[in-house]
Formats: C-alpha cells, structure tokens, sequence
C-alpha cells in the first residue's frame, strides 16, 4: 500500500526522469566521498599545476550546478539568477584549461628537420657542386693554416 501512495504523489510521465535523476545524485554522493575522504592537501600535492586547475575547476562547477539545481527546486528561475554568470565564468577557463592542455597534446614542429626537408626537395644540382667547391676550398685553407712541421710530406 505504501508502494500505491508514492505513485500517486508525482505524475507518471516524469518516473523514468526521477529515477535518472535519482542514479545521478547517487553517483555524485560517491564520489564526493571519495573525493573528500582524502585531505585536500595530500590531493591536491600529488597533482600537477594543470591538474589541480581541473580539480578546483570541476569542483566549482559541480558546487555551482547544484546550487542551479537547488533554485529550480524552491521554484527560482537560474536563468534570472547570477548563478547563470558565475557558470559561465566557470566554463570560460574550462575552456581555457582545455587550449591548454591540447597545446600539450599537439605535435611539435621540429624546425632543423623542416629547412632540411624543404633544401632537399629544392635540389639543384649546381648548387651541389658550387658546395663541394666551397667545401674543398674551406679544407685547403685549413691545411694552409697547419704549421709546416706538422704538413704531411709531398713527394
């Protein structure tokens, strides 16, 4: 019978909403005992700078969001309400987090590998052989510079 009387209090139509919102709540109550069974120092410690952005970040809009919650509950319209801005200043450097962190991620350039590539792809086999002048000349003034003592023998 106690079963009949709950069914009654709320339409039909929203059951499989309030059951979702039930398992979501649920899940929420977890892991903030998990999250707060730790001091906050040992946590936040062991993370990086990054990281502890993220974890301050996705604590404070999940805070905010409840406190949406919460409004729409006691029959406040948020959308009125400077909860709307303080989310949105939230996902402003969530979002900024995220260039962040796929700045990271992206590969880098390597600058040397790029000219060589782009020399090579330019081949000019002229220009090869203006190099190996050069290159040929640049040895003979070298050996020209080494005192006589130490000049291997010609014969």
């Amino acid at each position: 019978m106690a079963g009949d009387m709950r069914t009654e209090d709320y339409p039909h139509e929203i059951d499989e909403q309030l059951t979702s919102f039930d398992s979501s709540v649920s899940s929420i109550k977890a892991m903030l005992e998990k999250l707060m069974s730790m001091p906050r120092n040992d946590l936040v410690e062991k993370l990086d700078p990054l990281d502890q952005a993220k974890l301050d970040l996705m604590s404070a809009y999940t805070l905010n969001s409840l406190f949406w919650m919460y409004l729409v509950t006691q029959g406040v319209n948020p959308r009125e309400h400077g909860i709307k801005q303080e989310l949105e200043r939230i996902r402003t450097y969530m979002n900024k987090v995220k260039e962040i962190t796929d700045k990271k991620k992206a590969a880098r350039l390597d600058k040397g590998a790029a000219a060589r590539f782009v020399r090579n792809a330019l081949y000019d086999p002229e220009e090869k052989d203006s190099r190996t002048k050069v290159a040929t000349k640049k040895a003979a003034d070298t050996s020209s510079d080494t005192p006589r003592s130490k000049r291997p023998k010609q014969s």
